[in-house]
């Protein structure tokens, strides 16, 4: 799914794989510390290996909070709080992370 979105003053394209029910929230979603001495290195665990996300992971933006239906998706929190909604500028490509596989913050440290 893909909108047209006012972003910091700036047209974007927000982009998500509509998959709700696997969204916890960046700062909910389950993850391995890799490193103990490196808070950012870490990667998020795969979709397979967690079970349904939390309807309210109690996190909002803006008012917003999680959507639980098709005329929800998309708000505020889709872009400050999912981690699987990414945005870029009109002209260039939009990359949907692929969460089937772990996503590692520090990926050039982990491959």
């Amino acid at each position: 799914m893909k909108k047209l979105i006012t972003y910091f003053g700036h047209k974007v394209i927000l982009a998500c794989d509509e998959k709700c029910d696997k969204a916890w929230g960046s700062r909910s979603r389950p993850k391995i510390q890799l490193d103990d001495n490196d808070i950012n290195d870490y990667c998020f665990l795969a979709d397979n290996e967690l079970g349904i996300a939390p309807k309210n992971p109690g996190t909002y933006e803006g008012g917003d909070g999680k959507p639980t239906g098709d005329e929800e998706k998309m708000n505020k929190w889709c872009r400050r709080e999912c981690e699987r909604s990414s945005i870029n500028d009109l002209l260039g490509e939009i990359e949907i992370k692929d969460f089937s596989k772990r996503i590692y913050n520090y990926l050039s440290k982990n491959i």
